[in-house]
Protein backbone atom coordinates (compact mmCIF):
# COMPACT_ATOMS: atom_id res chain seq x y z
CA UNK A 1 0.00 0.00 0.00
CA UNK A 2 1.47 3.34 -1.04
CA UNK A 3 1.92 6.05 1.59
CA UNK A 4 2.79 8.80 -0.87
CA UNK A 5 0.62 11.72 0.20
CA UNK A 6 2.10 14.38 -2.06
CA UNK A 7 -0.38 16.12 -4.36
CA UNK A 8 -0.04 15.69 -8.12
CA UNK A 9 2.27 18.15 -9.80
CA UNK A 10 0.66 21.01 -11.69
CA UNK A 11 2.39 21.51 -15.01
CA UNK A 12 1.87 23.63 -18.10
CA UNK A 13 0.92 20.42 -19.92
CA UNK A 14 -1.97 19.67 -17.55
CA UNK A 15 -3.30 23.21 -17.85
CA UNK A 16 -3.09 22.97 -21.64
CA UNK A 17 -4.82 19.58 -21.63
CA UNK A 18 -7.60 20.93 -19.39
CA UNK A 19 -8.18 23.78 -21.82
CA UNK A 20 -8.25 21.30 -24.69
CA UNK A 21 -10.99 19.33 -22.93
CA UNK A 22 -12.99 22.51 -22.36
CA UNK A 23 -12.64 23.41 -26.01
CA UNK A 24 -13.85 19.95 -27.05
CA UNK A 25 -16.93 20.21 -24.81
CA UNK A 26 -17.66 23.68 -26.16
CA UNK A 27 -17.41 22.34 -29.73
CA UNK A 28 -19.76 19.46 -28.96
CA UNK A 29 -22.32 21.68 -27.21
CA UNK A 30 -22.12 24.62 -29.60
CA UNK A 31 -24.45 23.34 -32.36
CA UNK A 32 -27.36 23.00 -29.92
CA UNK A 33 -27.50 26.72 -29.09
CA UNK A 34 -28.48 29.05 -31.91
CA UNK A 35 -27.50 32.30 -30.17
CA UNK A 36 -23.87 32.97 -29.31
CA UNK A 37 -24.80 34.50 -25.93
CA UNK A 38 -26.73 31.39 -24.90
CA UNK A 39 -23.94 29.17 -26.19
CA UNK A 40 -21.33 31.01 -24.13
CA UNK A 41 -23.57 31.05 -21.05
CA UNK A 42 -24.19 27.28 -21.27
CA UNK A 43 -20.46 26.64 -21.33
CA UNK A 44 -19.90 29.07 -18.47
CA UNK A 45 -22.64 27.22 -16.56
CA UNK A 46 -20.84 23.88 -17.02
CA UNK A 47 -17.55 25.41 -15.89
CA UNK A 48 -19.25 27.14 -12.97
CA UNK A 49 -20.73 23.86 -11.76
CA UNK A 50 -17.16 22.57 -11.39
CA UNK A 51 -16.06 25.70 -9.56
CA UNK A 52 -15.61 26.55 -5.90
CA UNK A 53 -18.88 28.47 -5.55
CA UNK A 54 -20.36 27.69 -2.09
CA UNK A 55 -23.81 26.88 -3.53
CA UNK A 56 -24.21 26.38 -7.26
CA UNK A 57 -27.54 28.06 -7.85
CA UNK A 58 -28.34 30.71 -10.46
CA UNK A 59 -27.52 33.67 -8.26
CA UNK A 60 -24.11 32.49 -7.09
CA UNK A 61 -23.08 31.09 -10.47
CA UNK A 62 -24.00 34.40 -12.10
CA UNK A 63 -21.90 36.29 -9.56
CA UNK A 64 -18.95 33.92 -10.04
CA UNK A 65 -19.22 34.29 -13.82
CA UNK A 66 -19.05 38.08 -13.53
CA UNK A 67 -22.65 38.80 -14.56
CA UNK A 68 -24.50 41.73 -13.05
CA UNK A 69 -27.73 39.81 -12.45
CA UNK A 70 -28.92 36.17 -12.57
CA UNK A 71 -31.28 36.95 -15.46
CA UNK A 72 -29.01 35.34 -18.05
CA UNK A 73 -28.88 31.99 -16.26
CA UNK A 74 -32.62 32.13 -15.61
CA UNK A 75 -33.12 32.63 -19.34
CA UNK A 76 -30.80 29.70 -20.13
CA UNK A 77 -32.73 27.32 -17.89
CA UNK A 78 -36.27 28.57 -18.55
CA UNK A 79 -36.88 30.26 -21.89
CA UNK A 80 -33.90 29.83 -24.20
CA UNK A 81 -34.51 27.64 -27.26
CA UNK A 82 -32.47 24.47 -26.88
CA UNK A 83 -33.25 20.80 -26.38
CA UNK A 84 -31.88 19.09 -23.26
CA UNK A 85 -32.62 15.73 -24.92
CA UNK A 86 -30.38 16.58 -27.88
CA UNK A 87 -27.66 17.73 -25.48
CA UNK A 88 -28.06 14.47 -23.58
CA UNK A 89 -27.55 12.49 -26.79
CA UNK A 90 -24.33 14.40 -27.40
CA UNK A 91 -23.26 13.49 -23.87
CA UNK A 92 -23.46 9.78 -24.76
CA UNK A 93 -21.13 10.39 -27.70
CA UNK A 94 -18.68 12.29 -25.47
CA UNK A 95 -18.66 9.53 -22.84
CA UNK A 96 -18.21 6.89 -25.55
CA UNK A 97 -15.18 8.78 -26.88
CA UNK A 98 -13.47 9.22 -23.51
CA UNK A 99 -14.71 6.41 -21.26
CA UNK A 100 -16.16 3.87 -23.71
CA UNK A 101 -15.05 0.24 -23.51
CA UNK A 102 -16.50 -2.95 -25.09
CA UNK A 103 -16.89 -4.39 -21.57
CA UNK A 104 -18.58 -1.28 -20.17
CA UNK A 105 -21.35 -1.64 -17.58
CA UNK A 106 -24.64 0.27 -17.47
CA UNK A 107 -26.21 0.86 -14.04
CA UNK A 108 -29.69 2.19 -13.26
CA UNK A 109 -30.81 3.66 -9.95
CA UNK A 110 -32.69 6.62 -8.53
CA UNK A 111 -31.75 9.42 -6.16
CA UNK A 112 -33.79 11.98 -4.24
CA UNK A 113 -33.59 15.77 -4.18
CA UNK A 114 -34.97 17.17 -0.94
CA UNK A 115 -37.33 20.11 -1.52
CA UNK A 116 -39.64 22.40 0.40
CA UNK A 117 -43.09 23.32 -0.85
CA UNK A 118 -45.34 21.62 -3.39
CA UNK A 119 -44.76 23.54 -6.64
CA UNK A 120 -41.53 22.04 -8.02
CA UNK A 121 -42.13 19.45 -10.76
CA UNK A 122 -42.59 15.97 -9.30
CA UNK A 123 -42.14 16.99 -5.67
CA UNK A 124 -44.09 14.77 -3.26
CA UNK A 125 -43.86 12.87 -0.01
CA UNK A 126 -41.89 9.85 -1.19
CA UNK A 127 -38.91 7.74 -0.27
CA UNK A 128 -35.59 9.52 -0.72
CA UNK A 129 -32.50 7.36 -0.67
CA UNK A 130 -30.49 10.49 0.13
CA UNK A 131 -32.26 10.77 3.49
CA UNK A 132 -33.05 7.07 3.94
CA UNK A 133 -36.70 7.79 4.70
CA UNK A 134 -39.88 9.31 3.26
CA UNK A 135 -39.38 13.03 2.69
CA UNK A 136 -40.75 15.88 0.61
CA UNK A 137 -38.56 15.52 -2.45
CA UNK A 138 -38.16 15.06 -6.17
CA UNK A 139 -36.89 11.70 -7.44
CA UNK A 140 -34.79 11.27 -10.54
CA UNK A 141 -34.02 7.95 -12.23
CA UNK A 142 -30.50 7.86 -13.68
CA UNK A 143 -28.29 5.64 -15.80
CA UNK A 144 -24.55 5.49 -15.19
CA UNK A 145 -21.77 4.12 -17.39
CA UNK A 146 -18.73 2.41 -15.88
CA UNK A 147 -15.59 1.33 -17.69
CA UNK A 148 -11.89 0.86 -16.93
CA UNK A 149 -11.30 4.57 -17.62
CA UNK A 150 -13.91 5.93 -15.23
CA UNK A 151 -17.61 6.38 -14.62
CA UNK A 152 -20.22 9.00 -15.46
CA UNK A 153 -23.98 9.55 -15.36
CA UNK A 154 -25.29 9.52 -18.93
CA UNK A 155 -29.09 9.80 -18.76
CA UNK A 156 -31.87 11.03 -16.47
CA UNK A 157 -35.63 11.07 -16.09
CA UNK A 158 -37.84 12.86 -13.56
CA UNK A 159 -40.23 10.51 -11.79
CA UNK A 160 -43.84 11.68 -11.42
CA UNK A 161 -46.03 10.01 -8.79
CA UNK A 162 -49.77 9.33 -9.09
CA UNK A 163 -50.70 12.55 -7.33
CA UNK A 164 -49.02 14.44 -10.17
CA UNK A 165 -50.28 12.47 -13.16
CA UNK A 166 -53.85 12.70 -11.84
CA UNK A 167 -53.72 16.51 -11.70
CA UNK A 168 -53.64 18.03 -15.25
CA UNK A 169 -53.55 21.61 -13.97
CA UNK A 170 -50.54 20.90 -11.82
CA UNK A 171 -48.75 19.26 -14.72
CA UNK A 172 -49.40 22.25 -16.98
CA UNK A 173 -48.11 24.63 -14.31
CA UNK A 174 -44.64 23.03 -14.50
CA UNK A 175 -44.57 22.82 -18.31
CA UNK A 176 -45.72 19.22 -18.76
CA UNK A 177 -48.53 17.95 -20.97
CA UNK A 178 -51.79 17.67 -19.00
CA UNK A 179 -52.21 14.04 -20.12
CA UNK A 180 -48.73 12.94 -19.02
CA UNK A 181 -49.19 9.28 -17.96
CA UNK A 182 -47.91 7.58 -14.86
CA UNK A 183 -44.63 5.87 -15.72
CA UNK A 184 -42.92 3.52 -13.28
CA UNK A 185 -39.26 3.82 -12.37
CA UNK A 186 -38.38 0.52 -14.11
CA UNK A 187 -40.07 1.74 -17.30
CA UNK A 188 -38.11 5.01 -17.15
CA UNK A 189 -34.94 2.96 -16.70
CA UNK A 190 -35.84 0.69 -19.63
CA UNK A 191 -36.33 3.69 -21.91
CA UNK A 192 -32.98 5.13 -20.89
CA UNK A 193 -31.13 1.85 -21.42
CA UNK A 194 -32.68 1.42 -24.87
CA UNK A 195 -31.76 4.88 -26.09
CA UNK A 196 -28.25 4.68 -24.59
CA UNK A 197 -27.58 1.42 -26.43
CA UNK A 198 -29.21 2.69 -29.60
CA UNK A 199 -26.94 5.75 -29.39
CA UNK A 200 -23.91 3.45 -29.68
CA UNK A 201 -22.43 3.66 -26.18
CA UNK A 202 -20.55 0.33 -25.94
CA UNK A 203 -21.72 -1.87 -23.07
CA UNK A 204 -21.52 -5.59 -22.40
CA UNK A 205 -23.33 -5.64 -19.05
CA UNK A 206 -26.11 -3.96 -17.07
CA UNK A 207 -26.90 -4.06 -13.37
CA UNK A 208 -29.30 -2.53 -10.88
CA UNK A 209 -31.15 -3.20 -7.64
CA UNK A 210 -34.33 -5.22 -7.16
CA UNK A 211 -36.64 -2.38 -8.23
CA UNK A 212 -35.27 -2.80 -11.74
CA UNK A 213 -34.37 -6.51 -11.69
CA UNK A 214 -38.02 -7.36 -11.00
CA UNK A 215 -39.11 -5.71 -14.29
CA UNK A 216 -39.48 -8.32 -17.04
CA UNK A 217 -39.73 -5.68 -19.80
CA UNK A 218 -36.41 -4.19 -18.79
CA UNK A 219 -34.69 -7.57 -18.78
CA UNK A 220 -36.20 -8.45 -22.15
CA UNK A 221 -34.99 -5.18 -23.68
CA UNK A 222 -31.42 -5.99 -22.60
CA UNK A 223 -31.63 -9.55 -23.93
CA UNK A 224 -32.91 -8.32 -27.30
CA UNK A 225 -29.87 -6.05 -27.60
CA UNK A 226 -27.37 -8.69 -26.58
CA UNK A 227 -26.46 -7.06 -23.27
CA UNK A 228 -25.79 -9.43 -20.38
CA UNK A 229 -27.09 -8.47 -16.95
CA UNK A 230 -26.75 -9.10 -13.22
CA UNK A 231 -29.92 -7.62 -11.70
CA UNK A 232 -30.99 -7.94 -8.08
CA UNK A 233 -34.45 -9.40 -7.44
CA UNK A 234 -36.70 -9.55 -4.35
CA UNK A 235 -36.88 -12.74 -2.31
CA UNK A 236 -40.44 -13.44 -3.49
CA UNK A 237 -39.41 -13.36 -7.17
CA UNK A 238 -40.43 -16.59 -8.89
CA UNK A 239 -38.04 -18.14 -11.39
CA UNK A 240 -37.93 -21.34 -13.41
CA UNK A 241 -36.25 -24.07 -11.40
CA UNK A 242 -35.99 -27.19 -13.49
CA UNK A 243 -39.49 -27.71 -14.92
CA UNK A 244 -41.35 -25.65 -12.34
CA UNK A 245 -41.28 -22.19 -10.79
CA UNK A 246 -40.03 -21.49 -7.30
CA UNK A 247 -39.53 -18.41 -5.15
CA UNK A 248 -35.97 -17.15 -4.88
CA UNK A 249 -36.19 -17.52 -1.08
CA UNK A 250 -37.01 -21.23 -1.46
CA UNK A 251 -33.98 -21.78 -3.68
CA UNK A 252 -31.78 -19.87 -1.24
CA UNK A 253 -32.95 -22.09 1.64
CA UNK A 254 -31.92 -25.20 -0.31
CA UNK A 255 -28.34 -24.05 -0.99
CA UNK A 256 -25.55 -26.21 0.41
CA UNK A 257 -23.46 -24.49 3.07
CA UNK A 258 -20.18 -25.86 1.70
CA UNK A 259 -20.79 -24.31 -1.73
CA UNK A 260 -20.45 -20.70 -0.62
CA UNK A 261 -17.32 -19.03 -2.02
CA UNK A 262 -15.76 -15.85 -0.73
CA UNK A 263 -15.04 -13.19 -3.35
CA UNK A 264 -14.44 -9.45 -3.37
CA UNK A 265 -17.08 -7.36 -5.15
CA UNK A 266 -14.47 -4.69 -5.83
CA UNK A 267 -12.60 -2.05 -3.91
CA UNK A 268 -14.60 0.16 -1.57
CA UNK A 269 -13.63 3.36 0.19
CA UNK A 270 -12.16 1.27 3.03
CA UNK A 271 -10.75 -1.67 1.12
CA UNK A 272 -12.11 -4.77 -0.65
CA UNK A 273 -15.86 -5.47 -0.23
CA UNK A 274 -15.82 -9.16 0.61
CA UNK A 275 -18.96 -11.35 0.48
CA UNK A 276 -19.83 -15.01 0.13
CA UNK A 277 -21.38 -16.11 -3.19
CA UNK A 278 -23.16 -19.01 -4.82
CA UNK A 279 -24.00 -19.19 -8.52
CA UNK A 280 -26.86 -21.53 -9.45
CA UNK A 281 -27.46 -22.44 -13.10
CA UNK A 282 -31.13 -22.84 -13.93
CA UNK A 283 -30.42 -24.63 -17.19
CA UNK A 284 -32.47 -22.23 -19.34
CA UNK A 285 -30.50 -21.37 -22.46
CA UNK A 286 -31.39 -18.69 -25.00
CA UNK A 287 -30.06 -18.56 -28.52
CA UNK A 288 -27.68 -15.85 -29.77
CA UNK A 289 -29.02 -12.51 -30.82
CA UNK A 290 -28.67 -11.37 -34.43
CA UNK A 291 -25.19 -9.86 -34.17
CA UNK A 292 -23.65 -12.64 -32.04
CA UNK A 293 -21.67 -15.60 -33.25
CA UNK A 294 -23.61 -18.91 -33.37
CA UNK A 295 -21.32 -20.40 -30.71
CA UNK A 296 -22.31 -17.81 -28.08
CA UNK A 297 -25.56 -18.98 -26.44
CA UNK A 298 -26.59 -17.26 -23.23
CA UNK A 299 -27.82 -18.84 -20.06
CA UNK A 300 -30.21 -17.72 -17.32
CA UNK A 301 -29.00 -18.30 -13.78
CA UNK A 302 -29.25 -17.07 -10.20
CA UNK A 303 -26.45 -15.48 -8.19
CA UNK A 304 -26.67 -15.31 -4.39
CA UNK A 305 -24.64 -12.99 -2.18
CA UNK A 306 -24.53 -12.99 1.61
CA UNK A 307 -22.65 -11.16 4.33
CA UNK A 308 -19.54 -12.83 5.67
CA UNK A 309 -20.68 -12.09 9.22
CA UNK A 310 -24.49 -12.38 8.99
CA UNK A 311 -25.84 -15.31 6.90
CA UNK A 312 -29.37 -13.88 7.10
CA UNK A 313 -28.25 -10.77 5.16
CA UNK A 314 -28.44 -11.99 1.57
CA UNK A 315 -29.34 -10.77 -1.90
CA UNK A 316 -30.31 -12.65 -5.06
CA UNK A 317 -29.60 -11.66 -8.66
CA UNK A 318 -30.99 -12.77 -11.99
CA UNK A 319 -28.11 -13.36 -14.38
CA UNK A 320 -28.28 -13.63 -18.15
CA UNK A 321 -24.82 -14.08 -19.62
CA UNK A 322 -22.73 -16.15 -22.07
CA UNK A 323 -22.37 -19.73 -20.87
CA UNK A 324 -18.58 -19.43 -20.57
CA UNK A 325 -18.78 -16.52 -18.10
CA UNK A 326 -16.99 -17.22 -14.81
CA UNK A 327 -18.04 -16.42 -11.23
CA UNK A 328 -15.47 -13.67 -10.77
CA UNK A 329 -16.91 -11.75 -13.72
CA UNK A 330 -20.52 -11.79 -12.52
CA UNK A 331 -19.39 -10.87 -8.99
CA UNK A 332 -17.55 -7.84 -10.34
CA UNK A 333 -20.60 -6.77 -12.36
CA UNK A 334 -22.85 -7.12 -9.31
CA UNK A 335 -20.36 -5.08 -7.29
CA UNK A 336 -20.23 -2.37 -9.94
CA UNK A 337 -23.67 -1.12 -8.84
CA UNK A 338 -21.88 0.74 -6.06
CA UNK A 339 -20.31 2.98 -8.72
CA UNK A 340 -23.60 4.79 -9.34
CA UNK A 341 -23.76 5.71 -5.65
CA UNK A 342 -20.29 7.16 -6.00
CA UNK A 343 -21.39 8.95 -9.17
CA UNK A 344 -24.34 10.51 -7.32
CA UNK A 345 -21.98 11.64 -4.58
CA UNK A 346 -19.54 13.13 -7.09
CA UNK A 347 -22.35 14.81 -9.03
CA UNK A 348 -23.82 16.42 -5.93
CA UNK A 349 -20.56 17.40 -4.28
CA UNK A 350 -18.56 18.38 -7.35
CA UNK A 351 -21.07 19.31 -10.07
CA UNK A 352 -24.01 20.86 -8.20
CA UNK A 353 -26.50 18.21 -9.31
CA UNK A 354 -28.84 18.90 -6.37
CA UNK A 355 -28.27 22.65 -5.93
CA UNK A 356 -30.72 23.95 -8.51
CA UNK A 357 -33.55 26.36 -7.76
CA UNK A 358 -35.99 25.69 -10.60
CA UNK A 359 -39.62 24.63 -10.41
CA UNK A 360 -40.49 23.66 -13.97
CA UNK A 361 -39.77 20.27 -15.52
CA UNK A 362 -37.92 22.08 -18.33
CA UNK A 363 -35.64 23.79 -15.81
CA UNK A 364 -34.99 20.50 -14.03
CA UNK A 365 -34.01 18.67 -17.22
CA UNK A 366 -31.82 21.54 -18.40
CA UNK A 367 -29.93 21.94 -15.13
CA UNK A 368 -29.49 18.20 -14.60
CA UNK A 369 -28.33 17.63 -18.18
CA UNK A 370 -25.66 20.33 -17.92
CA UNK A 371 -24.64 18.95 -14.51
CA UNK A 372 -24.16 15.52 -16.12
CA UNK A 373 -21.96 17.18 -18.73
CA UNK A 374 -19.90 18.74 -15.94
CA UNK A 375 -19.55 15.35 -14.25
CA UNK A 376 -18.53 13.67 -17.51
CA UNK A 377 -15.94 16.37 -18.14
CA UNK A 378 -14.65 15.80 -14.63
CA UNK A 379 -14.40 12.04 -15.28
CA UNK A 380 -12.55 12.58 -18.56
CA UNK A 381 -9.94 14.81 -16.93
CA UNK A 382 -9.86 13.34 -13.43
CA UNK A 383 -6.07 13.23 -13.43
CA UNK A 384 -6.08 16.92 -14.37
CA UNK A 385 -8.52 17.92 -11.66
CA UNK A 386 -6.08 19.93 -9.66
CA UNK A 387 -4.89 21.85 -12.70
CA UNK A 388 -8.52 22.65 -13.46
CA UNK A 389 -9.03 24.03 -9.98
CA UNK A 390 -6.31 26.60 -10.69
CA UNK A 391 -8.86 28.46 -12.84
CA UNK A 392 -11.19 29.04 -9.94
CA UNK A 393 -9.24 28.73 -6.66
CA UNK A 394 -6.70 31.53 -6.11
CA UNK A 395 -5.13 30.04 -2.94
CA UNK A 396 -3.16 27.16 -4.45
CA UNK A 397 -1.32 26.44 -1.20
CA UNK A 398 -4.60 26.09 0.64
CA UNK A 399 -5.92 23.72 -2.02
CA UNK A 400 -2.84 21.49 -1.94
CA UNK A 401 -2.84 21.40 1.86
CA UNK A 402 -6.44 20.17 1.86
CA UNK A 403 -5.63 17.62 -0.83
CA UNK A 404 -2.78 16.21 1.27
CA UNK A 405 -4.99 16.08 4.36
CA UNK A 406 -7.77 14.23 2.55
CA UNK A 407 -5.39 11.65 1.09
CA UNK A 408 -3.74 11.12 4.48
CA UNK A 409 -7.13 10.79 6.20
CA UNK A 410 -8.34 8.24 3.61
CA UNK A 411 -5.12 6.21 3.97
CA UNK A 412 -5.39 6.09 7.77
CA UNK A 413 -9.06 5.04 7.55
CA UNK A 414 -8.18 2.27 5.10
CA UNK A 415 -5.39 0.97 7.36
CA UNK A 416 -7.77 0.88 10.34
CA UNK A 417 -10.34 -0.98 8.25
CA UNK A 418 -7.79 -3.61 7.20
CA UNK A 419 -6.71 -4.12 10.83
CA UNK A 420 -10.34 -4.62 11.95
CA UNK A 421 -10.98 -7.11 9.13
CA UNK A 422 -7.79 -9.01 9.97
CA UNK A 423 -8.78 -9.18 13.65
CA UNK A 424 -12.23 -10.55 12.75
CA UNK A 425 -10.78 -13.12 10.35
CA UNK A 426 -8.16 -14.23 12.89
Amino acid sequence: MSTDLSPPAVTAETVTAWQAHLDEVAARLGPFFARSETRARAMAYVEGLLGAVPRKNGWQLSEANGEATPDGIHYLLRRARWSPDAVREALCAYVAAHLGDPQGILIVDETGFLKKGVHSAGVARQYAGTAGRIENCQVGVFAAYVGPRGHALVDRELYLSKEWTRDPARLQAVGLAPDTPLTTKPELARRMLVRILDAGLPAAWATGDSVYGHAADLRQALEERGVAYVLAVPSHERVWWGWQQAAVAEIHAALAEEDWQRRSAGAGSKGPRGYEWQWVRTGLVSGPVADEAPQAPREHSLLFRRSCTDPDDWTAYRVHAPRDTDLDTVVQVAGARWCIERAFEDAKQEAGLDEYEVRSATGWYRHVTLALWALALLAAIRRLLWAARLRIVPALGHLLAWLAWKRRHAWVAQCCHYRRRAALAG
